[in-house]
Formats: structure tokens, C-alpha cells, sequence
């Protein structure tokens, strides 16, 4: 194979899609709004895993820590990262809810569980993974 076939150029862009996220917004047919998602680097979310990291203390060794994800927070911040309409961070979409944080709004804006937790596995799916980090807790208690 032609080495140029890996450079910059020549590789495919990932485009963004739409999702109907939530029942609760409908626009004047009916129809429920649909928000536009955009896919995320694999910088993008290793930069958001670190953020997530937390500090746990070790049973036994005082002083000592070990890293632990903080998966809701991973989640959530995968979801509000990848959304591009509605914009999570506008100051006046904020005031409405009376939250200050995008991933506040988030969780304001579909505050159906089962909506919110399809939500989070269509959007790593659409990132790539293959399984859903509810899968993977699950698997790990096991």
C-alpha cells in the first residue's frame, strides 16, 4: 500500500448527525426536535477522561490514592462535548433552567432517565465505542 494513502488529506471525515434526544421538545408539527451531534477525537476524549479521573483513597494504606473514573461524569461530559444544537453553553438557555454549567443543562433539559441513558449509549456508539460504559460497570461487577 502507498503511504500516501494515511496522509491528513486522504482520510475520511466523520460528519455530524442529528438525534431525537428527548420526547419533551417537539417542533410546531409535532415532531420531536432533533439535536445535532458531532463526533469526538479520540483527544477529545481522553482530555474529558482525565478531567473524570478521581482520587480514591486505598482501604489499608493511609496516604496512599489510586485513580478511579468517574463514569456519570465521563458520560455526561461525552454528551454535553458532542452536542452541537441546542447550544449547551449559551448564558440565556442556562438562565432558563437556572443551572450555570452545560452539564447542568444537560441533565435539566432530559430529565427523562430512560431518555437520558439511551442518549449516552447512542453517543458512544456514535464515538466509536462498542460498548456503552453501563455495559462495561456491568461486566466489571461480575
Amino acid at each position: 500500500m502507498n503511504l500516501s494513502t494515511f496522509f491528513k488529506q486522504n482520510k475520511k471525515q466523520r460528519e455530524n448527525t442529528t438525534f431525537p434526544v428527548t420526547s419533551a421538545f417537539t417542533d410546531e408539527n409535532g415532531k420531536i426536535a432533533e439535536w445535532t451531534i458531532r463526533p469526538l477525537t479520540s483527544r477529545e476524549t481522553e482530555n474529558i477522561r482525565d478531567t473524570c479521573m478521581v482520587d480514591v483513597p486505598i482501604k489499608g494504606k493511609p496516604g496512599a490514592y489510586r485513580q478511579k473514573l468517574d463514569a456519570a461524569k465521563y458520560i455526561c461530559m461525552l454528551m454535553v462535548n458532542s452536542v452541537v444544537e441546542p447550544d449547551l453553553y449559551n448564558a440565556e438557555l442556562q438562565d432558563t433552567y437556572g443551572v450555570n454549567t452545560a452539564e447542568e443543562l444537560i441533565t435539566e433539559m432530559i430529565d427523562n432517565p430512560g431518555e437520558y441513558n439511551d442518549f449516552a449509549a447512542f453517543i458512544q456508539k456514535f464515538n466509536g465505542f462498542t460498548e456503552t460504559m453501563d455495559e462495561k460497570v456491568e461486566e466489571a461487577k461480575n
